[in-house]
C-alpha cells in the first residue's frame, strides 16, 4: 500500500531559492513542506546585487525587501572604466539576511511548513518521495552548491569528469564576501578587476557596502583588497562587519535537472559562477518553471535550459577570458565597446 502524503511538495533547503519555490507552490495552491537544517535568517558568501529581473520577480512573490537602489554596473581595471545603467528599471542591493527573512515572512503568511532536519536519505516510488521524515508527491533539491539531493538523486556529474588533471592549473574559483560600514559611494555595482581577483562593490544600505571576491582558492582578503588602490582608499577606516564568508567552489554540474519526482532548482541544479551577478533572477525563474512543470520532466527540462541560457553562456565566456591571457584586455574592451558592454549587462538584467 502506497503510503499517504504529508504535504503536496517537499522543499529541501531554506535558502531564498527554496523559500521562492516554496511560495510558488503555495500560490499555485499546493501545500509544502520545507527542510532545513540551519536556523534562519541563513548567510551565504555572495554580491548580494538583485537585478532588474529579479526585484520584479520577487515582486510577484509578494516579497519587496529592504536594500539598496542599484542604477547599473561598471567595471574597473585601474584608470579604465565601464559604466552601464540599467534601461529595464533598478535594481536592488540587499543583504542576504534580509532577503532571506523578507522571503521566510512571505512563506510564513501564505502557510508554508517548516521541518528543521537534515536529509540524509530520500526513498523515492511511484506515488510519491520520503526524506527527512516527511512524504511528498514531489521534492525539489534547493540545497545550493553541494546539493545533497542532487548527490541522492544519482544528478551529480561524476567528479573525474571535470576535476582539474594532475599537473595542471586548478581553475576553479571561489567566493570570498564581507561588509563594510561605509557610505555607498556609487549607486553602481563596481566590478574592479584585478590581477588574480575580481571584487563586487555593491551598496546594500545607506551605511554598508559589500564586497565578494571571486578567484582561485585560498586568497588572502585583506592583500587583494590591498592590490586594488582605488578600492583600498575608498574602504579606508571603514569598520569591517564580521570575518569575511567564503563559498565554493563555485562551478557544479549535472547529469540533468529531473529524477522521477525530484527536480532540481537554483545552484542544485548546476552553477557555472557567480561573475555575471544574476544567479538569484536565474534561480526564481527556476523555481516558477518548477511549479509550472511538476508533472512534465521534459518540460522543466526545456524551461530551465531557456531560463540559464544567457547566464550560461555569457558567464561562460567570460570566465574563460578571466581565467586565460585575454584576462587584462576585459575591461578595456568593454571601454572601446560600450554598446557591446550595454547589450551584456541588459541581456543579464531582464
Amino acid at each position: 500500500m502506497t503510503a499517504a502524503v504529508d504535504a503536496d511538495v517537499l522543499v529541501v533547503g531554506g535558502g531564498p531559492i527554496g523559500l521562492a519555490a516554496a511560495i510558488e507552490a503555495r500560490l499555485a495552491g499546493l501545500s509544502v513542506v520545507v527542510v532545513e537544517a540551519r536556523p534562519g535568517p541563513i548567510d551565504k558568501a555572495c554580491g548580494e546585487g538583485l537585478m532588474p529581473g529579479a526585484v520584479a520577480a520577487l515582486a510577484r512573490l509578494g516579497v519587496a525587501p529592504d536594500g539598496h537602489v542599484l542604477a547599473g554596473i561598471g567595471y574597473r581595471s585601474g584608470p579604465r572604466h565601464a559604466e552601464h545603467l540599467f534601461a529595464t528599471g533598478t535594481g536592488l542591493g540587499v543583504r542576504r539576511t534580509t532577503l532571506h527573512a523578507a522571503l521566510a515572512a512571505r512563506a510564513t503568511t501564505l502557510g508554508v511548513e517548516r521541518v528543521t532536519a537534515r536529509v540524509r536519505t530520500i526513498e523515492a516510488d511511484p506515488g510519491g518521495v520520503t526524506a527527512a521524515g516527511v512524504r511528498a508527491g514531489w521534492l525539489l533539491g534547493c540545497d545550493g552548491l553541494h546539493s545533497t539531493v542532487r548527490r541522492l538523486a544519482g544528478l551529480a556529474r561524476p567528479v573525474t569528469a571535470w576535476r582539474t588533471p594532475p599537473g595542471a592549473r586548478d581553475r576553479r574559483r571561489y567566493g570570498v564576501r564581507r561588509h563594510f560600514r561605509v557610505a555607498p559611494w556609487t549607486d553602481l555595482v563596481e566590478v574592479y578587476w584585478a590581477r588574480r581577483v575580481e571584487a563586487y562593490v555593491t551598496p546594500v544600505t545607506d551605511d554598508v557596502v559589500g564586497v565578494a571576491l571571486l578567484g582561485p582558492a585560498r586568497v588572502d582578503y585583506a592583500a587583494e583588497l590591498a592590490g586594488i588602490p582605488r578600492l583600498a582608499r575608498l574602504l579606508d577606516g571603514a569598520e569591517p562587519l564580521g570575518p569575511p564568508l567564503g563559498a565554493g567552489p563555485l562551478r557544479q554540474r549535472t547529469t540533468a535537472r529531473s529524477a522521477g519526482r525530484i527536480r532540481l532548482v537554483g545552484d542544485a541544479s548546476g552553477y557555472v559562477d557567480a561573475l555575471t551577478g544574476e544567479g538569484l533572477r536565474v534561480g526564481l525563474a527556476q523555481a516558477a518553471a518548477a511549479i509550472t512543470h511538476l508533472e512534465d520532466a521534459a518540460a522543466y527540462e526545456r524551461a530551465w535550459t531557456r531560463s540559464t541560457r544567457d547566464c550560461r553562456l555569457l558567464t561562460s565566456a567570460l570566465v574563460a577570458a578571466a581565467t586565460s591571457p585575454l584576462r587584462p584586455a576585459i575591461v578595456p574592451v568593454a571601454v572601446a565597446a560600450p554598446r557591446i558592454f550595454a547589450a551584456g549587462v541588459e541581456r543579464l538584467a531582464r
